[in-house]
């Protein structure tokens, strides 16, 4: 699938975990935006304490899409603590090499959907990683978002529901880097 370059415009500035407490409330400010009325859900309004739980991490990484002064997208993860990667229950055996990088949370406004956007914060925040696989969760109900990521090269490998009042969602892995 050929990226769309409408977005090749936009700032994308990298941040860590220092940053934090200046992103913080971008962060959940562009989520907002970008779930609309699904902040109705209660799972969707914890969204602060997966912001400080993953910006907590030391290896956090935040990619943060700008147009002009208006943040429009952002992308972020973190190392996986060895041994607790997601896909692990579901490969056996597990990759000869299994650094992986735990990709937490995309989102985009929705004035900013289907420009490549999505596209261009996940190859940035995934390149240049020292990790050799990247694993993230997606909902098995958004049929088109895994087939989105599966044209950036994920595989869905198995189903989780991490929490009682979460998705039941997709575990997809994909090999770094993504391939082009």
């Amino acid at each position: 699938m050929e990226p769309i370059l409408s977005a090749a415009g936009l700032d994308v500035r990298h941040f860590t975990h220092a940053d934090l407490p200046e992103i913080r409330q971008t962060l959940i400010d562009v989520h907002a935006d970008a779930q609309g009325e699904a902040m109705e859900d209660e799972f969707d309004q914890r969204f602060p304490w997966f912001v400080d739980h993953w910006g907590g991490l030391p290896g956090f990484s935040c990619v943060i899409a700008f147009d002009g002064d208006k943040a429009v997208g952002f992308a972020y993860g973190a190392p996986a603590s060895p041994g607790r990667e997601w896909w692990r229950d579901y490969l056996d055996p597990a990759p000869e090499k299994d650094l992986t990088f735990s990709y937490s949370e995309l989102a985009v406004i929705p004035e900013w959907r289907k420009r490549g956007l999505a596209e261009r914060l996940t190859r940035t925040l995934m390149a240049g990683r020292d990790e050799v696989l990247a694993v993230l969760l997606v909902d098995t109900e958004h049929p088109r978002v895994q087939a989105l990521y599966e044209s950036w090269g994920f595989r869905k490998v198995g189903e989780r529901q991490p929490f009682p009042d979460s998705p039941l969602f997709a575990v997809m892995l994909a090999e770094l880097p993504l391939p082009s």
